[in-house]
């Protein structure tokens, strides 16, 4: 659902790891990696959707 708008704007996501304590990391790519928006978009885009579709997901956080 994120992934497509992302990419329509010339960014991407990449997912690098899923801990077992539920702490999702992932890298923003493109556009996304140098936006000044991709914190916003991280937790009210990809952490919100993350949560609602599987809720052992407790956070997502952004590596470079």
């Amino acid at each position: 659902m994120v992934r497509p708008a992302l990419q329509a704007d010339g960014g991407d996501v990449d997912l690098v790891d899923v801990a077992e304590d539920g702490v999702v990391s992932v890298r923003l790519t493109g556009a996304c990696g140098s936006c000044p928006m991709s914190t916003m978009t991280l937790k009210m885009g990809i952490e919100k959707t993350l949560k609602e579709q599987i809720p052992a997901v407790k956070e997502v956080v952004q590596v470079r």
